[in-house]
This record gives structure tokens, sequence and C-alpha cells, in this order.
């Protein structure tokens, strides 16, 4: 699976990664920019429907699931919202007859839904779900299964957990030397972690830690953002590393954006712009994060070796938006006080 820019793209993907064939065919779809990504857990008995777990994803829509952050419950998705993804859940598990669990993917654009897919079974969410809610929905899921009502269960309702839990996917790329660390359709990740807190960005930045993640509290901050994503949200996260006293540099088209909006950033080049360049700086030990979000083939291929280089030289890096304005106030959380640690028994 991949996702394809331009006629260019399609063609190179077409010749050199499938095999073609009448047996093979290729599934064409189009893909949903910048869209926010939900996956809900529900059991149903037949009868009734269970929603277990709804789960915002952190990283936008077009990064594999199994590769995102989540947070349960929701951090910003609006009431509306989130009733009537619990409707669809209901009608779609009472009209495809499930008995067990079931997974669905959404996705939510400007306050439309989309149905990505359905799965009538259990999905790798189940374990976080669980653990989140602190109910056993696997063992409840296969007694219904065996003939149980879920009116035999005390179930509990997700939109009385209070708490924030945030799943991280832990990524295996230190180990791959070479394999460009961007996200995308394809998953990569070999395990997860959560992080459990009453605030969102402190449950994030947990998360972080235990994925290996170690979120700098000063330094140098390199920002390379595609055009689609020079917005608030940048605005917001940039501006809140500068109240923390961070330094940031920016390639030429980012300086720019953030320059004109009172942000005070310096230029770097770009690898193929010259040296010194942002590669020069991460290897000298300048750089302490790096938030870097591309689309498009060529902006892709040149800044790989920035990741790569920030991968091999453990600086944290965030290549998605949503995720780089997470960490940006996961580290002014943890800035404000201690983080602490919770027992998950009490």
């Amino acid at each position: 699976m991949e996702i394809v820019h331009d006629q260019a793209n399609l063609e190179r993907y077409i010749s050199e990664a499938v095999v073609v064939s009448g047996d093979s065919p290729v599934l064409l779809d189009s893909y949903l920019s910048g869209a926010v990504e939900i996956d809900v857990d529900a059991i149903c008995d037949g009868t009734l429907v269970h929603v277990a777990g709804i789960m915002q994803h952190i990283e936008e829509a077009g990064v594999h699931s199994g590769d995102s952050a989540c947070s349960l419950p929701p951090y910003s998705l609006s009431q509306d919202i989130l009733v009537e993804l619990k409707r669809q859940t209901e009608a779609l598990a009472l009209a495809l007859n499930v008995v067990g669990l079931m997974n669905i993917q959404f996705a939510v654009k400007d306050g439309d839904i989309y149905l990505i897919e359905v799965n009538p079974r259990a999905s790798r969410t189940v374990p976080f779900v669980a653990k989140a809610v602190r109910s056993p929905i696997a063992a409840i899921a296969a007694r219904v299964m065996a003939g149980e009502p879920l009116s035999n269960f005390d179930l509990v309702d997700p939109a009385s957990i209070k708490e924030f839990a945030v799943k991280e996917a832990v990524l295996p790329f230190a180990r791959f030397p070479g394999v460009d660390t961007l996200l995308g359709p394809e998953m990569r990740s070999t395990g997860e972690v959560m992080g459990f807190d009453s605030k969102f960005h402190r449950a994030f930045y947990k998360a972080q830690l235990g994925a290996g993640t170690l979120l700098p509290i000063s330094g140098k901050v390199f920002l390379s953002i595609k055009d689609e994503d020079k917005g608030p949200k940048l605005l917001e996260a940039a501006s809140c590393l500068l109240e923390l006293g961070f330094t940031l540099i920016g390639t030429r088209g980012t300086t720019s954006f953030l320059a004109k909006a009172g942000i005070d950033i310096a230029i770097v080049n770009k690898v193929y712009e010259g040296r010194p360049n942002i590669v020069d700086q991460i290897k000298n030990g300048d750089i302490a994060l790096i938030f870097n979000t591309t689309s498009g083939t060529q902006a892709v291929n040149d800044s790989r070796s920035m990741r790569a280089s920030a991968l091999m030289d453990g600086v944290p890096y965030y290549t998605t938006l949503a995720a780089s304005h997470a960490a940006a106030f996961a580290i002014k959380a943890h800035a404000e006080g201690d983080v602490g640690v919770k027992a998950l028994q009490v």
C-alpha cells in the first residue's frame, strides 16, 4: 500500500512495486488528506450493542492505525461527533449481525464522518481499551459468543472515564539503518506502550517515555513543515516552544511563514542547498528536537537524509503536525510540574 501524489508515481508504483494481473488487480482509493482517524471497539450480542471505547488517533488518517498514537477518551472531538459515532457503531453492529467484538475505523473531516472499514472481530486495540476503561472486554465478548446476553454483565461506559490513556507505537527503526522513518499506510511498529494521566498532554508525555523518547527541556528545534500544515496549529506549537525557552530554526518556507506571524526563527539550509545544513547541525549535536512534515516524492527524498541522521543520533522527531503539536504541549505540561506515577490498581 502506498500514497501516490501524481501520475509519474502511479506509473512507478504499477511498474515496480506490484505485479498486476487478472488475479492481482490494483485497488485505487482517493486519499482523504488532513482527516482525524478514530477507532471504535464494540461488543454486540445480536440485540444489544455496547460501545467499549472510542479512540482518537493523534496522527492524521493515512498513517497506519498500528503506527499512530491514540487517545481514549478522544481529546478534541465534539460531543455531537461522539454521539454520531456511537449511533453509527450500533447501527453497523446490528445490521451486520455481529456476535462478539467488532472494530470500526472512521475518519472525520470538516464535521463529516467517513467509514474506512468494519472488522467483525477483535482488533489489536482490545488490550489497550480494556486497560483504559478497566473492563475485561475480551472475556465478556467470549462469553457473549458462547450465548450469554450483554445484560448479564456490569459494563463500563467509556464516557465515565475521566483520565486519559494515550497509546504510542514502538517503532524498530534504530535496528534497520537506512530505512526511512516517515510514517505512512504500511504498518511498521513492533509493539506499543501507554501513558495514563488526568491531563491529555501529560499522558502523551508518559507514553513518549514508555516508547523510549525522552523529550528535551531546552535546546534548538528544527521545523520543516509542508504548506498544507502551515496554519494555527503550527503557530501554537512554535509559540509554545518559544515560551519554554527553546531556539527555533527552520527551512526557508517554514521560517518565512512563522516570521510573518512574529515568531523568532532562523533559517538553516536543506541538505541540497549547501553547507552548513541541517544534517551538519544534527551530527554536531546542536539539534534537540525535529518537527518534519512533508508531501510529494521530491520533498520526501530531499528530507530523507535528515530523518536518517536524527534516528542515528537519537534526536526525537515527529513527522506529522498533530504529533508535533502534542509533543510541544507535552513538554510544557512536564515543565509545569512533576509528571508523577499512578498505580492502575488504585
